[in-house]
């Protein structure tokens, strides 16, 4: 969980549409074949600028606005090209709508996870957020919307609509949830806990209602967790694996912490909990490349909640090698973002790999280059794909639905009552 204040932050949005006719395929571009609601960034152009601030102004939590443009065109056309292969992201026609919004209250924070049965996307609000009155004393809530509302606001010429988004009443609550992913046709979410008495843990709840709820792991030995954040299914071997990070203490709901920052390998069926990874500063969003073989985690430590912020250090996504038996090696620097932290994380089924960050989402290919930016000029925390050319990005007080070439790596499910 990281809500970063960026410093250019937009005013009062309405709804907005970006809509072009589709009148070309996703290869074989031209410079003419670029979509109205897209733009060519050429990285050269900020190479050697005549003045650069100094950390004071410029640093981890303002906004680039590179030379030539402004905050309202770099808005205008959210798509920014930083490489042709974004075209094949994005194709001929991307849309990016603004379905739903808040005065001010974070429904629209993680764990955002599209459930295919209903057709519905689950995500939750932030949790110690000041704004959303979370964290020791009431917990963040879950919500879900539907895809077909979704799908009708877009098609709207300067839609002004808004979807229905429900408020989700688990049973038992989950405590101040804010990871999550599919798992057993069920979701699996991280909750964070909340002060000495309700330790973090990891829950199973029904997608249909009731919505009923199953703890499954909330401990390491009869140590409590410090607030796990985040959870993917390793497509190879279906366990998961989660991360567990000391925001819940540095938002205020939670004592201090007794574990290291580090990231956890838990199989249901056996019960084994492992450690696969540590030396993370904030360790936070997690994903597997689509064959399993490469595991992503961001640690986002420049954010140190109560501490305000570190600029020196890490804003930064890893990647190890995943071996045969699930254990992990060979870390390497995947991307350093340049605007706020790298919070949640996913890939496409081509093995792009899509971060949420302090002025949208980015994208990069599987060797670490920055395809392209889904610019939304705010923080988003988290985002999932829904399918063939869906997504919904969570921007705090905002919620996006964007439609694009791309696909989401497919679904990792496994029925772990019969084991391997």
């Amino acid at each position: 969980m990281v809500l970063s204040a960026i410093g250019a932050v937009l005013g009062a949005i309405v709804i907005r549409t970006y809509i072009s006719p589709a009148t070309h395929g996703t290869l074989a571009w031209s410079a003419s074949d670029v979509p109205p609601q897209a733009q060519v960034i050429n990285q050269k152009a900020f190479n050697v600028l005549g003045s650069v601030p100094p950390a004071t102004q410029a640093n981890g939590s303002s906004l680039f606005i590179p030379p030539g443009y402004n905050e309202s065109s770099l808005v205008a056309k959210p798509f920014h090209i930083y490489d042709d292969d974004f075209y094949t992201v994005i194709g001929s026609n991307p849309t990016l709508t603004l379905i739903a919004e808040t005065s001010g209250d974070p429904l629209f924070h993680e764990a955002v996870v599209w459930y295919p049965p209903t057709d519905e996307v689950f995500f939750v609000q932030n949790a110690g957020a000041p704004a959303a009155g979370t964290g020791l004393n009431k917990s963040g809530i879950i919500e879900k919307i539907a895809l077909s509302q979704a799908d009708a606001v877009k098609t709207q010429s300067n839609a002004t609509g808004q979807v229905d988004v429900i408020t989700v009443n688990s049973t038992p609550q989950i405590i101040n949830p804010n990871g999550g992913t599919n798992y057993n046709g069920k979701i699996v979410f991280t909750a964070e806990g909340a002060g000495n008495n309700t330790p973090p843990a990891l829950y199973v709840m029904d997608p249909t209602d009731p919505y009923n709820t199953t703890v499954i792991l909330n401990n390491y030995y009869g140590r409590q967790f410090n607030s796990l954040n985040d959870v993917a299914v390793n497509p190879r071997n279906k366990e998961l694996y989660f991360t567990d990070v000391t925001y819940g203490y540095l938002q205020d709901f939670r004592p201090l912490p007794g574990l290291p920052n580090q990231v956890y390998r838990f199989n249901e069926y056996t019960g084994a909990v492992t450690v696969v990874a540590d030396g993370f500063n904030l360790v936070n969003g997690i994903t597997f490349s689509p064959d399993g073989s490469i595991a992503y985690v961001t640690d986002t430590g420049i954010n140190q909640g109560f501490f305000g912020y570190n600029y020196s250090y890490p804003s930064a996504i890893y990647s190890y090698d995943v071996q045969d038996d699930g254990t992990w090696d060979n870390r390497k620097i995947f991307a350093f973002v340049s605007v706020g932290v790298p919070d949640g994380i996913h890939c496409d089924s081509a093995g792009n790999v899509y971060s949420g960050v302090g002025d949208g989402v980015h994208v990069w290919n599987p060797s670490g280059k920055l395809l392209g930016k889904i610019y939304l000029g705010t923080t988003s925390a988290n985002f999932q794909f829904a399918g063939q050319g869906r997504m919904v990005i969570c921007a705090e007080t905002q919620l996006y639905y964007v439609t694009l070439a791309a696909t989401g790596a497919a679904i990792t499910d496994y029925d772990f009552s019969t084991g391997y």
